[in-house]
């Protein structure tokens, strides 16, 4: 074989089933013994859009997710899927297809330092060469799994693609164990702090997400009696219907959860990454004893009451065999707050709005589903509003926070896994940036709703000008187009259209789609005034 079909034999090994991404003459190499050897070649219509499905694959299987491009613009356009990756913690093999070896670093056509572009936005950059194939991939692969995970960026001249080896695929690689430690004392001071507490609130956030056995937190969480808010990345760990659950933190009503931790003695960060949102914008005085896999890391105005740092599953063991404490929490006070917060999130709105759209899906969309959503106005919206029941069925960007995650991630999610309903909301802005990716799911016959909340502008950032006293410029992206002639079936792509503008249509429309051999795009006409109040209050 040669060392590319050696490559997609490592990959394989390591249960890399897909691989995402736009060719060129440089990656044809790699895809002929991806057909070879039983990796599928998912064509997508952008590269960045091929790191956003690496990035969730890689959420969702526990294998890195896989992704190609060619040199120069390839490389330029996959890194905005491989930054989401990095800073939302996934495992992925993001690889260039370079010129031949002899003509690297010259001034030829489309050439750049590829190991310059993906320095910052990847754990490790590596050049593949003949004769170190097997050893390279190796390394690759564990830096990609070990905490936190990450992406790796691996260079590949088409030269070295197409020589012939006699290397051996090496065992499959695991990620290195989490090197540090708790010492025992520290156990002790987290027992002390926490018994010491009248009022302590969890916060489960995205390390726990990656837990060998997750019900370990819930038993940490139930041993205590603790009342539990989740960040957006962490959503669904717990079921969110679980009586402990307050909801999420920094997202729509923000000043509402703000309250109830400042109204805490104690936060009890359980996994909880500060790329999700720094403690010291919402943390006040209130205290923080930090459980998770690396140092906290906030700024001097947050009190540190206690640090357990080490492999959360091993951590959690131990503290669950430590006596509970109690604490004056009741059930009323936590029900009362999680229903004011949930009521306060859906304003009475004459014309079909976000809120009711999300209801809807949520609604449609079983238990098991899985969402996948993008950023704007709307994530702030879904975040707080809907309800989690499982572990990586909320698929967002929020570390990276990039537009035009949510139709990709989608269509990774149903590919990881075929026999489970999803589900996608994005916004009108969104569904513009990536609105070529609809192709790939037409091809690959996947019978996912896309709901596209139509309200003709960038919602997000008109909140934030008219907030800032900015003039109202710039950020319309539409016309009025709801009259009744536009909103009839339609096609695009091949792909059933249709518009709604109230939820008897919209709940017809999301039953049709989910029985359907393929994906639907049904646009949702909405009125987006309640977003000036509830994204950021």
């Amino acid at each position: 074989m040669n060392n590319a079909d050696l490559i997609v034999a490592i990959l394989k090994a390591a249960g890399v089933r897909h691989g995402f991404g736009v060719p060129s003459g440089n990656v044809l190499p790699m895809v002929e013994a991806m057909h070879a050897g039983g990796v599928d070649f998912v064509l997508t219509a952008h590269e960045g859009s091929a790191g956003f499905c690496a990035d969730v694959t890689g959420r969702l299987t526990g294998a890195p997710g896989f992704a190609i491009a060619t040199l120069g613009p390839g490389a330029t356009n996959l890194a905005t899927g491989v930054g989401s990756a990095y800073l939302d913690r996934s495992p992925m093999i993001a690889l260039t297809c370079n010129l031949n070896t002899d003509q690297l670093g010259r001034r030829i056509q489309m050439y750049i330092d590829h190991h310059a572009l993906y320095k910052p936005i990847t754990k490790a950059s590596f050049a593949l060469r003949e004769g170190s194939i097997a050893e390279t991939m190796r390394k690759a692969l564990e830096i990609a799994l070990s905490e936190p995970q990450g992406p790796v960026h691996l260079d590949l001249p088409e030269d070295v693609a197409v020589a012939m080896t006699s290397e051996v695929v090496p065992a499959p690689t695991i990620g290195a164990p989490i090197a540090t430690t708790p010492k025992d004392t520290a156990f002790d001071d987290a027992t002390r702090i926490l018994a010491g507490a009248k009022k302590p609130l969890a916060l489960v956030g995205m390390s726990a997400m990656r837990m060998a056995d997750p019900s370990l937190l819930q038993t940490f969480i139930e041993h205590h009696g603790l009342p539990f808010a989740s960040t957006t990345m962490a959503k669904g760990l717990i079921d969110e219907d679980h009586p402990l659950s307050v909801g999420c933190i920094e997202r729509g009503r923000r000043q509402l959860q703000r309250k109830l931790i400042r109204d805490a003695d104690l936060i009890i960060g359980l996994g909880y990454d500060t790329i999700e949102t720094e403690a010291e914008a919402w943390i006040g005085e209130t205290p923080l004893l930090q459980i998770d896999i690396e140092a906290v890391d906030v700024d001097d105005t947050v009190t540190v009451a206690g640090e357990v740092t080490g492999d959360l599953d091993s951590s959690f063991a131990k503290l669950n065999a430590m006596p509970a404490a109690s604490n004056d929490w009741t059930d009323a006070a936590i029900a009362t707050h999680r229903n004011g917060f949930q009521k306060s999130l859906r304003p009475r709105i004459e014309q079909l709005c976000p809120h009711q759209v999300i209801d809807a899906v949520r609604d449609a969309l079983p238990h098991e589903g899985i969402l996948s959503f993008d950023v704007g106005a709307h994530t702030h919206q879904i975040a707080s509003q809907w309800t989690a029941h499982s572990p990586r069925t909320f698929l967002i960007t929020n570390g990276w926070s990039s537009m035009g995650f949510g139709l990709p991630g989608a269509i990774a999610a149903k590919l990881a896994r075929p026999d489970t309903p999803v589900a996608c909301i994005i916004g009108d802005g969104c569904f513009q940036m990536t609105c070529g990716e609809i192709a790939v799911a037409r091809r690959k016959k996947l019978a996912i709703p896309f709901v596209v909340l139509n309200d003709q502008w960038l919602s997000l950032i008109r909140v934030k000008q008219t907030r800032r006293q900015f003039a109202d410029y710039g950020m319309r992206l539409l016309e009025d187009p709801s009259n009744a002639a536009q909103r009839t079936r339609s096609h695009y792509f091949d792909v059933p259209a249709v518009g709604v503008t109230d939820m008897a249509e919209l709940q017809a429309e999301l039953a049709k789609a989910f029985k359907t051999d393929g994906p639907t795009i049904i646009e949702a006409y909405v009125d987006p005034a309640h977003y000036m109040d509830t994204v950021f209050d």
